[in-house]
């Protein structure tokens, strides 16, 4: 029995539905599992009575191995919950073990004295008092915030007002739109913006590339988290907000808003598997649909209805729901639009927004850059998710036509995501696809472009199963390829060995029949880019995963077309890369 996590949970989440603390437990044996977590409730519930916290409560979520051990705790006590929670779970593991508890009267006391020192009356009473003006409240350990956006008022953590002291007239939320899925989160964002920029409005941005407001970069990183959303929600500048939201962030720490006027769920694709005890795409589905919670009311969440999960789901939800699909002839799309619902559609070569029998054509695919005439299927996915939330959030049919026929004509667009180049007469697709189901959207697009030999160039994250790393591997086999190049993503080994993910999915490449000297493993990931540059001819595709170096790789190629370079020529060393 050991824990492998513990950690705060500061909004709603999956063993959760308010602020507080949870442990991670592995339990070897499945047998004794539930004496344990008997063992660790009793425990716990003695604790919680005795610091004075009786109407806290106690969630268990069981999975295969362990589970996740929570309890509620006050806003301004999530540390010391912390502590209260890895105690309730000392004493119980000291009482299987038949050794003594740690000395009860002596913890409790600990435990009152974190708490004291961690008690902040004038945040709970702020906190309350945004509760009833209906606004967004924010804190961490810097800053506390009532409103979001224009609307949003910001005080140091330690200086925190009296509700009476603040002037809520001027406190209010600006529209929040949630985004989150498996793969085209930041396509999608990106997308939404234009759309909501198109229309007039000054739109801030949170992504996996960073924090944008008006199409200026605040902060560049993954920012897709409750970090991103709080920097972005405190800035006065901001009119509307669209946020990606990461799985890791709503599993670490819950949602990070409680207030949406969209909440976005393009697809559920097996990937990340195993964090956190999500062990399977069924509980990852219940992870990404946390962003519905924050749905206030007039709001809308929009699903995929290709996505058997999300159908499925969706059905249950109470929330109005606009379906987005590639397929106008579905029943549920049909049934659903039967009673007067709303859909997006792909539909006679043309982008359609639906309502009940009214059809409005947005643009047609064609004029879509993005869609490659309808031949980048997820791309044209994207699109119909973009303009379901844009049409959630009041943006009009033109406005939205307008940015999806401009939307990625300019390099800058889309930076990363399906991003064509032509360089010494070679093609290269640069895309983020880093799991199964982005790397088969990707083969089907890259299906429709004329190639005199195909090169793959892949690597993933040590985070993910051995299984996982070979699932992909298999995956790039989908492009038919002349060759594959594993790259080594050196930053994110977590845990592995230099070299042991390319070894994993080389081996499954050679089981699947792959030649041994069609597969490459050249180290990093800008030497990975290197090496197919050295193997390609023109008329090439080279269809580039490109993760952790875009920026290095990106300059290695704007090198490269300078200097002319020209597919089968050396390629030589730049200023600032490595050898």
């Amino acid at each position: 029995m050991m824990v492998t996590d513990s950690r705060r949970l500061t909004g709603p989440s999956l063993v959760l539905d308010s602020p507080g603390a949870v442990l991670e437990v592995h339990l070897d044996d499945e047998g004794a599992r539930e004496g344990a977590l008997g063992a660790w409730q009793g425990a716990a519930r003695r604790l919680l009575d005795a610091v004075g916290w009786t109407g806290e409560a106690l969630a268990i979520r069981r999975f295969r191995g362990g589970a996740s051990i929570a309890i509620t705790a006050p806003v301004d006590a999530l540390y010391a919950a912390t502590e209260l929670n890895e105690a309730a779970w000392a004493e119980a593991v000291a009482r299987l073990d038949g050794r003594p508890a740690p000395d009860g009267a002596e913890v409790v006391e600990r435990l009152r004295a974190a708490i004291r020192e961690e008690r902040n009356p004038a945040l709970v009473a702020l906190r309350d008092a945004a509760r009833e003006h209906d606004v967004l409240f924010l804190s961490d350990d810097e800053l506390v915030s009532v409103g979001s956006g224009a609307g949003a008022s910001v005080w140091p953590a330690d200086a925190v007002p009296a509700p009476a002291a603040v002037d809520w007239t001027r406190v209010h939320d600006e529209p929040v739109a949630l985004v989150t899925g498996s793969n085209g989160k930041t396509t999608v964002v990106r997308l939404l913006a234009a759309m909501l920029a198109e229309a007039g409005r000054a739109v801030g941005l949170t992504s996996t590339d960073g924090v944008s407001v008006g199409g200026m970069m605040l902060a560049e990183g993954d920012y897709s988290g409750p970090s991103g959303a709080r920097l972005l929600l405190r800035r006065p500048d901001v009119e509307i907000a669209v946020l990606e939201t990461a799985r890791g962030g709503l599993l670490r720490r819950g949602l990070a808003v409680d207030r949406a006027s969209v909440a976005v769920v393009t697809n559920i694709a097996d990937d990340h598997l195993g964090d956190f005890g999500v062990q399977d795409t069924e509980t990852l589905a219940d992870v990404k649909l946390l962003v519905t919670r924050a749905v206030r009311a007039g709001g809308a969440v929009v699903l995929n209805a290709d996505d058997p999960l999300l159908r499925e789901r969706g059905a249950r939800l109470s929330l109005p729901v606009v379906w987005f699909s590639l397929d106008p002839g579905r029943p549920e799309i049909v049934r659903h639009l039967a009673a007067g619902g709303r859909a997006a559609l792909a539909e006679d070569g043309a982008l359609v927004l639906a309502k009940g029998a009214a059809r409005t054509t947005v643009a047609r695919l064609d004029e879509v850059p993005s869609a490659m005439g309808g031949a980048a299927r997820h791309n044209v996915a994207n699109a119909l998710a973009a303009l379901s939330a844009a049409s959630v959030l009041g943006v009009e049919p033109e406005a939205i036509g307008r940015a999806l026929r401009r939307f990625g004509r300019a390099p800058g667009d889309n930076v990363g995501r399906a991003n064509m180049v032509e360089l010494g007469g070679v093609h290269l697709v640069i895309d983020y696809a880093h799991n199964p189901h982005g790397v088969a959207a990707l083969a089907e697009m890259v299906a429709a472009m004329p190639a005199r030999r195909t090169l793959v160039m892949i690597g993933q994250a040590g985070d993910r199963t051995d299984e996982a790393l070979r699932a992909l591997a298999a995956s790039a086999l989908a492009f038919r390829p002349d060759r594959i190049v594993l790259k080594e993503m050196e930053r994110y080994l977590r845990g592995r060995a230099p070299g042991e993910i390319p070894e994993i999915m080389a081996t499954e490449l050679l089981r699947l029949g792959m030649p041994a000297d069609a597969v490459s493993r050249p180290g990093t990931e800008v030497e990975a880019v290197r090496d197919a540059l050295g193997w390609a001819r023109p008329g090439d595709v080279l269809v580039l995963t490109v993760h952790q170096d875009r920026p290095l790789v990106l300059a290695l190629l704007e090198q490269l077309r300078a200097s002319g370079w020209r597919a089968g020529d050396p390629v030589p060393v730049m200023a600032g890369q490595p050898v």
